[in-house]
C-alpha cells in the first residue's frame, strides 16, 4: 500500500493543534540509519487507510519529499471518542532489518470441519493476532489458521501453525500458546417440576 507524506517544520502541542485543524495529522518517521523526520498526513485518507487490515501489517511504500521510502506502521494514536487520529509513528524499514511485530490470524475452513459441521461445536479464537520476528521483506499481512481437520475438543497451538519461510513465532517465555480451541456443544438439561411435600393432590396445603 501506497500514502504520501509530508515533512513538518512546526512542532510543539499548539502547532499539532492548528495541524489537526487544518485536516492533517501529525507523525514521525524513525530508524534506517537516519534521524527521525517530522511528518503530516491528509488526515481523511489516513483514517480509512487504518480500517484496513492490510496497513497495520505489510509494508507500506511511503512517498516523502519525491522519495518513495519503505515503512512499517509502528503506533496510533486516536482521540478517546471523537473519529480522530491524533498522532502516527512509522519505522523506515530495508532488506536487512529484522522486525517483531504482530500480525493477524485468520481462521478459515472451520465450517467445512466435522466437529463444526457434524458435532456442531464451536470455535473458541483465544488469539486473534500473534507476534512474530522475521526480516521486514518477509514480513506477511497474516497468518492462516487452518481449521479444515479440526475436531471436538481439539486445541490448536502455535507449534500446529504452518508459518511462511523465514518468520518464527514469539511467545515471550510462553512454550506453545494456545491459539484457538474446539469447544463441543452444552446440552441443556431441563429438570422436572418436583412437588412440594407440603401440598396435597388438590393443591391444597395439609395443616
Amino acid at each position: 500500500m501506497q500514502f504520501t507524506a509530508f515533512e513538518r517544520a512546526k512542532q510543539g502541542t499548539g502547532a499539532s493543534r492548528r495541524l489537526r485543524n487544518s485536516g492533517r495529522t501529525p507523525g514521525i518517521v524513525f530508524g534506517g540509519g537516519t534521524e527521525p523526520a517530522t511528518i503530516e498526513i491528509d488526515h481523511n485518507p489516513l483514517w480509512f487507510a487504518l480500517q484496513k487490515e492490510a496497513f497495520h501489517a505489510s509494508l507500506l511504500d511511503m512517498e516523502l519529499g519525491g522519495k518513495t521510502e519503505k515503512v512499517i506502521l509502528r503506533n496510533v494514536q486516536y482521540h478517546p471518542f471523537k473519529p480522530l487520529v491524533l498522532h502516527v509513528d512509522f519505522q523506515r524499514v530495508d532488506d536487512k532489518t529484522r522486525l517483531h511485530k504482530k500480525v493477524p490470524l485468520h481462521f478459515v475452513n472451520a465450517e467445512t470441519s466435522d466437529a463444526v459441521k457434524n458435532d456442531k461445536c464451536v470455535v473458541n479464537h483465544v488469539m486473534t493476532e500473534i507476534e512474530i520476528e522475521c526480516l521486514a521483506i518477509q514480513l506477511p499481512e497474516f497468518i492462516t489458521v487452518d481449521l479444515g481437520n479440526a475436531v471436538s475438543g481439539q486445541s490448536i497451538h502455535a507449534n500446529d501453525l504452518v508459518l511462511p519461510a523465514g518468520v518464527k513465532i514469539v511467545t515471550h517465555g510462553k512454550p506453545n500458546p494456545t491459539v484457538a480451541t474446539i469447544v463441543a456443544p452444552v446440552e441443556e438439561v431441563i429438570a422436572a417440576p418436583v412437588a412440594s411435600a407440603a401440598t396435597d393432590k388438590k393443591g391444597k396445603k395439609k395443616k
